[in-house]
């Protein structure tokens, strides 16, 4: 599989705050990532990094082997990073269908094909976005980036605050998006052992620094490890 992404010694933040310290990982196409680390160690920090939202300090980010650190956020997205920021970001002036359009762009990802695997967007298509559950505002806000048709889905807390029959709903849909799409994907997640079921690869973040890599299934058999790397019960 060829390279998607990939940091070399990242160091990012807001202004003169550093946040991220020498952060270096790669993601293969197809590629799956549970981003894992205790409140505050910078796993957003490094989300909004791949989006162009931080203060790059040092350090490069190459997307399909071009050097991206330096281009605007809409490039970004129009490249085929699609975000999912944890505060949902719904617009209480557009119906769920009208979200959906407004952002569509050409690809295999279209109206069909969201209401398949999100039925209850369909039934709630006219309402507004402030007429919504959580849970339906979490789906909304991933099949608004799913309408984007990226080639990576940056996924920020999707479980936060969810009612267990929701989050059974969307580890349903996202492990789909893994296993039968073929979506490359990173997630953060402070339910860990959620991410690392769903996903190939784990990394670990601790004061803005990597503390360990590895692959999902190894630390999500040691149970130990685990509970000290991200002091999960």
């Amino acid at each position: 599989m060829a390279e998607l992404l990939a940091l070399d010694r990242v160091s990012a933040g807001y202004g003169e705050s550093v946040v991220l310290e020498d952060v270096s990982l790669a993601m293969q196409e197809g590629d799956s990532l549970a981003l894992l680390g205790r409140n505050g160690v910078g796993k957003t920090t490094l989300l909004t990094t791949l989006m162009g939202l931080t203060q790059l300090h040092a350090g490069t980010i190459r997307w399909r082997g071009a050097d991206i650190g330096r281009v605007p956020t809409h490039r970004r997205a129009q490249a085929g990073l699609g975000w999912v920021p944890q505060e949902r970001h719904m617009f209480p002036s557009l119906t769920v269908e009208e979200h959906l359009t407004v952002v569509a762009r050409p690809g295999p990802w279209n109206l069909k094909r969201i209401y398949d695997i999100f039925p209850r967007l369909q039934e709630r298509r006219g309402n507004m976005g402030n007429q919504l559950s959580g849970g339906e505002q979490q789906m909304l806000a991933i099949a608004r980036a799913l309408m984007t048709n990226p080639q990576l889905l940056l996924l920020d807390e999707p479980m936060e605050g969810l009612a267990p029959i929701i989050v059974q709903e969307l580890m349903r849909v996202i492990r789909k998006l893994i296993s039968e799409e073929g979506l490359s994907v990173i997630v953060v997640e402070q339910h860990a052992r959620l991410a690392l079921s769903i996903t190939r690869q784990a990394v670990v973040l601790d004061r803005g620094r990597i503390v360990h890599q590895g692959s999902s299934e190894s630390l999500l058999a040691d149970g130990e490890r685990l509970d000290r790397l991200v002091a999960v019960a």
